[in-house]
C-alpha cells in the first residue's frame, strides 16, 4: 500500500513561488540554532530550484518528486490529435516520477514509472518470489578454487570460480500509465510563458504556460504523511479546463472506471524475469530456477491503484467514456489523487500466500486522503518534508563578484548553468546539487520504505539498467553516505531493515555454500533479500563482502547518534552475525596470517604471473580493509555495551593476524596481495582505498605513509569514470585534506550529458541534475552531497577537523549549518576570505564528550556538555556558551 512515500519525476512545467512557515510550537531546525555575524557578508536567500523553460525531450529532463514509496515519470508526446501522459507505476518504493508536460511534444504527461508501495515494507513492484539462495554444490567448487589459488593458478581458479555464481536477481518493474488527453488548442501555447520548476524548499513541482491568454497551471507533490500523490490542474478563466484521464499498464492488468470520479487499475507482476543480458564470456553454469519467461499467466506480486478525480467550484461535468476513462468538461480546476497497494508482505512471504488486500488498503488510503482538502494535504506535506530538509543549509560564494551571477540564476535554466560551470564555476550551483542529493534521499528512502536502489526509485524501463537492483560493492552504500553527515539519519531506517532481512537469508547461504556460521551477502540483491552470488563471471559475482560493508553503516549510525538502544537491539546482533561469518571465512595462510581465499577486487581483473587474465586470488586489499573495519567496530560496540564473550575474544586475536595494507613498488597502495600487473590502471572502482573512505583505517592523523600512498593511488587511477567514481574520488581527496584535487573532482562532475548519445560520456549530469554512469544512476547524487560535507567538516570519535579540504579561492566565503559529526554533535561553521571565522557546536544527547578541534595544524580541546551551545573563534577559542532552548 502507498503507506508513506511516493516519488514523482515531473517533466512538467513548474514555477513554485510558495513559502511555508511552520508556526508556533515547532522545534527549531538545526541550521537555525546558531548564527554568525559573518553570514551577513554572504549573498544568501538564493532559491533552490531545478528549472526548465521548455518541453522535455528525454526522460532525464524529468523533475523528481517523492516521499519514499511511489514513483511516476511524466513524458509528453503528440499522438495524432491526443496528448498523452504516461504514468508507469513501479512497485518498489512508492515514489513518483513525473516527466514534464510539454506542449511542444504534446499536452500529455507520461509517468513512465510509478512505484507503489504498501505498508510494512510493501513498497515495491518486482518480478519474482522468495528464493533459495543456497547451493549444496558450492563447497566442492570452493575447495577446488582454493587449491588452484594456493598453487598460483589464478586464471584457472577464475574459470572454476564462475561455478560459484548463482541466479540473477529479480527486476524492478513498472506499474502503469496515467493518460491525460487535451484538445489541440494546447499546441498553440505561448512559449514565453512556459516554465517548469522543482522547488527543493517545498518538494513541489509546478508547470505554467498560457494558451490564447488562458493561464494553465499544474502542481505536483507526493505526501509522506498521507501516503498519496497529488496533482492539481487549474486555469485562470472559468470553465476552460477540459481533458480526459485514464489508466493503463504494460503488466498484466485490468483498468476500469469505478464511478464518475474514480479509476481502478489492478494486476500482477510476472514471476519470471526476462533473461538477463550476458556480457563478455559465456557463463559456465547458470541455475535458472525461474525457468523461461512467463507473460501470459503471471503469479507474482499483485497491485491495486486508485485514481480519484475531484473538480471544484461546482463548475463543470465528468463523464465516463468506454467504461475506463473519465472526461472532464468545462471546469475551473481539478485535483487528482493517487494511492496504491500490493500484496508484497516482506521478502519471506510468497505473494500467493500474502494476507494483504491491496484493494481495501488502497481505497482506505484514498478515503483518508479525500478527508483533507488540497490545501491541507499540501500543508501537511510541506510540514513533514521541511522538518527534514531544513536541518541543513549551505551558502557558498567566491566573493563580491558573485552577486551579479546569483541574480541571474533565477532566469537561467539548470542545464544552462551546468554548461557554464566549466567557465564561471558558480558556487551556488554546488549548493543546489548538494541540497538536491539531500532532497532525493528524503524522496526515496523514508521509514517503512524499501532502501534506495540503483536508480533510487526512479526508473522508466521494464528492463532497467542492471535490473534496478541494489548493488552492494559500492552503489547501495553510497546511496546512504549523506544520511549521517547531512543530518538525515531517519532516511537510513530502510537500509537497516533491509540488512536484517539479508541476515536471515544470508545465514543459510553462509552455512550451505561456505560451511560458515553467521550470515553473508554478495554483490547484487533485490526485494527478496537475495544473498547468493550474482550470475556470471567471478570478477563481479564472487564477492562475499557485501554484508560486511553494509555492517559498517550500523556502527557509523551509532557513532553519529550515540543511540545506545539502536546499538544494543538493532546493530549489535547484526554485527555479531557478520563478524562470526568473517572469522569462519578467514583461513590460515603463510606465516600465520589470516587470509581470504578466494578473493576478488570488485569488477577488476589483473594479469597473473603467467600472463593470463584473472580476477580470483587471495586477500585482496579491500577484503582485508573491510574485515579490519568490521572487527574494530564490533570491539568498540562491545565496549560500549559492556560485552565480553568468546566471539569478541576471537575477533581480538584475529585482528593482529590480518594482512596489512601494503605499499607497492610504485609507492601506491597494492590492490591485491601480490603486485600483479594491472591492465586497467584507470579502473572506475577505488576498492583498495576503502580504508581511506568511507573506512577509517587510513587517516592523516595516524597513517601518514599510507595517506601518501593513497594520493599516489588516486593520481594513478585518474579523473575519468562514471559519476559515482567521480564523487568517491572527491570524498577520498577530501579525506586526505587535499582541497585542490577534491575540488577538481567536484568540477569534473559538472558536465552536461546529452541523452541522445550518452554513451559518449563518462559521468556528468543530466539536465535535471540526475547523475550519470551513464545511464542514470542515483548513487553519485548522494555521493556528491557526502563529498561536499567531507570537504567542510570531518570527524572521528575524538577529533573534529574544520574546513579540511576547503577550496579557498573557489568558495572564499560561506557557511555550512546543521552538519552532523561523530559523538552526536551538530556543527555549524562559517568562513570569510577562505579563513575560518566562527564555529558552533552543540549536542542534544544525554552525556558529555571531549573533542580535539583541528584547523590548519592548530589544535584545541573542547569539552562539550549535552544541552549546551558553544561558539569558537578562528583561533579555536570558546567565546560564548549558552543553554539550548
Amino acid at each position: 500500500m502507498l503507506r508513506r512515500g511516493f516519488s514523482i519525476l515531473l517533466l512538467v512545467a513548474l514555477a513554485v513561488e510558495l513559502s511555508f512557515w511552520f508556526g508556533a510550537g515547532v522545534s527549531v531546525n538545526d541550521k537555525d540554532v546558531w548564527s554568525s555575524s559573518s553570514e551577513k557578508g554572504i549573498n544568501g536567500g538564493r532559491s533552490l530550484e531545478v528549472r526548465f523553460d521548455g518541453a522535455a525531450t528525454h526522460w532525464t529532463d524529468a523533475l523528481p518528486v517523492g516521499n519514499g514509496r511511489l514513483v511516476d515519470v511524466v513524458l509528453f508526446a503528440w499522438k495524432g490529435n491526443e496528448r498523452w501522459f504516461q504514468f508507469c507505476m513501479l512497485v518498489q518504493m512508492l515514489n513518483k516520477l513525473l516527466q514534464p508536460w510539454t506542449p511542444e511534444n504534446g499536452m500529455g504527461f507520461s509517468i513512465v514509472n510509478c512505484l507503489f508501495h504498501c505498508p510494512d515494507l510493501e513498497d515495491t513492484l518486482w518480478t519474482g518470489t522468495p528464493g533459495d539462495y543456497a547451493d549444496p554444490d558450492a563447497p566442492t567448487t570452493l575447495s577446488e578454487v582454493r587449491k588452484l589459488v594456493d598453487s598460483g593458478k589464478y586464471a584457472e581458479a577464475t574459470a572454476v570460480a564462475a561455478n560459484l555464481s548463482g541466479n540473477p536477481s529479480a527486476v524492478y518493474q513498472l506499474l502503469g500509465d496515467i493518460k491525460l488527453e487535451f484538445d489541440e488548442s494546447h499546441a498553440a501555447f505561448d512559449k514565453g510563458t512556459y516554465q517548469r520548476v522543482l522547488d527543493l524548499d517545498t518538494a513541489t513541482v509546478k508547470v505554467q504556460y498560457s494558451v490564447n491568454q488562458v493561464e494553465f497551471e499544474r502542481d505536483y507533490f507526493a505526501s509522506y504523511p498521507d501516503e498519496v500523490i497529488v496533482m492539481k490542474i487549474s486555469v485562470n478563466k472559468s470553465s476552460s479546463l477540459n481533458f480526459t484521464v485514464s489508466l493503463d499498464s504494460k503488466l498484466h492488468h485490468h483498468a476500469y472506471a469505478n464511478n464518475n470520479s474514480q479509476i481502478i487499475l489492478d494486476g500482477r507482476c510476472p514471476v519470471r524475469r526476462i533473461p538477463p543480458h550476458v556480457f563478455g564470456n559465456s557463463i559456465p553454469k547458470e541455475r535458472d530456477a525461474l525457468g523461461p519467461v512467463q507473460h501470459t499467466n503471471p503469479k507474482g506480486i499483485e497491485y491495486f491503484a486508485v485514481l480519484d478525480l475531484q473538480i471544484g467550484d461546482g463548475v463543470g461535468d465528468v463523464h465516463v467514456l468506454d467504461g475506463r476513462k473519465l472526461q472532464v468538461v468545462g471546469c475551473n480546476w481539478a485535483v487528482i489523487r493517487l494511492t496504491a497497494a500490493s500484496t508484497f508482505d516482506g521478502p519471506f512471504t510468497d505473494p500467493v500466500d500474502s494476507k494483504r488486500d491491496p484493494s481495501s488498503e488502497s481505497l482506505k488510503k484514498m478515503d483518508a486522503a479525500k478527508a483533507h482538502s488540497y490545501a491541507d494535504l499540501y500543508s501537511r506535506h510541506v510540514n513533514d518534508y521541511q522538518a527534514l530538509f531544513h536541518r541543513v543549509s549551505l551558502q557558498l560564494t567566491k566573493g563580491p563578484t558573485n552577486a551579479t551571477k546569483n541574480d541571474k540564476d533565477g532566469v537561467m535554466t539548470t542545464a544552462e548553468r551546468v554548461k557554464s560551470f566549466k567557465i564561471d564555476e558558480d558556487p551556488s550551483l554546488v549548493e543546489l546539487l548538494f541540497q538536491y542529493g539531500r532532497y532525493l534521499l528524503i524522496a526515496c528512502s523514508r521509514p517503512g520504505s524499501q532502501p534506495a536502489n540503483l536508480q533510487g526509485i526512479w526508473n522508466k524501463d521494464i528492463e532497467p539498467a542492471w535490473d534496478g537492483a541494489p548493488h552492494l560493492n559500492i552503489n547501495l552504500q553510497m546511496n546512504y553516505w549523506p544520511s549521517l553527515s547531512c543530518n538525515l539519519k531517519e532516511c537510513q531506517e530502510p537500509l537497516f531493515d533491509y540488512i536484517s532481512s539479508l541476515s536471515v537469508n544470508g545465514k543459510k547461504t553462509a552455512q550451505v555454500n561456505y560451511g560458515a556460521s553467521g550470515w553473508v551477502t554478495h554483490q547484487v540483491s533485490d526485494i527478496w533479500a537475495k544473498t547468493s552470488a550474482d550470475r556470471g563471471q567471478a570478477v563481479w559475482a564472487l564477492w562475499p563482502m557485501g554484508g560486511a560493508w553494509l555492517c559498517t553503516h550500523l556502527w557509523d549510525h551509532y557513532a553519529y547518534t550515540m543511540d545506545k538502544e539502536f546499538l544494543r537491539n538493532k546493530a549489535y546482533p547484526l554485527m555479531e552475525g557478520c563478524a562470526s561469518f568473517l572469522l569462519d571465512w578467514l583461513i590460515e595462510g603463510p606465516g600465520g596470517r589470516l587470509e581470504t581465499n578466494p578473493s576478488t577486487s570488485p569488477e577488476h581483473t589483473f594479469t597473473a604471473p603467467d600472463g593470463k587474465p584473472a580476477s580470483v586470488s587471495y586477500s585482496a586489499t579491500m577484503d582485508m580493509q573491510i574485515i579490519r573495519e568490521v572487527f574494530s567496530n564490533i570491539v568498540s560496540a562491545a565496549e560500549e555495551l559492556g560485552k565480553s564473550d568468546d566471539l569478541i575474544a576471537r575477533v581480538r586475536k584475529a585482528q593482529a593476524r590480518l594482512r596489512s595494507t601494503t605499499i607497492a613498488k610504485d609507492e601506491s597502495i597494492m590492490e591485491w596481495a601480490e603486485e600483479f600487473a594491472d591492465p586497467e590502471v584507470h579502473h572506475r572502482h577505488l576498492s583498495h582505498l576503502f580504508g581511506l573512505f568511507p573506512g577509517h583505517s587510513i587517516n592523516v592523523g595516524q597513517t601518514p605513509d599510507l595517506c601518501k600512498a593513497a594520493e599516489k593511488t588516486l593520481i594513478k587511477r585518474g579523473e575519468e569514470g562514471p559519476g559515482w567514481s567521480t564523487t568517491w574520488k572527491a570524498a577520498s581527496w577530501a579525506r586526505l585534506h587535499n582541497s585542490e584535487h577534491a575540488y577538481r573532482m567536484v568540477k569534473h562532475l559538472f558536465d552536461l550529458v546529452e541523452p541522445s548519445h550518452e554513451s559518449d560520456f563518462e559521468g556528468g549530469l543530466y539536465a535535471n541534475l540526475f547523475t550519470a554512469h551513464p545511464p542514470f544512476q542515483i548513487d553519485a547524487n548522494f555521493g556528491f552531497s557526502a563529498a561536499v560535507a567531507e570537504m567542510l567538516v570531518q570527524s572521528s570519535v575524538r577529533h573534529l577537523y574544520l574546513l579540511p579540504a576547503l577550496p579557498r579561492e573557489k568558495w572564499a566565503n560561506g557557511c555550512a549549518k546543521g552538519l552532523k559529526v561523530h559523538g552526536g554533535l551538530t556543527v555549524s561553521v562559517c568562513w570569510s576570505e577562505g579563513d575560518l571565522d566562527q564555529l558552533g557546536i552543540w549536542s542534544n544527547n544525554a552525556g558529555n564528550g571531549v573533542k580535539t578541534l583541528h584547523y590548519r595544524g592548530a589544535a584545541a580541546t573542547a569539552n562539550i556538555s549535552s544541552g549546551m551551545l558553544y561558539t569558537f573563534n578562528s583561533h579555536l577559542e570558546c567565546v560564548d556558551t549558552r543553554t539550548l532552548l
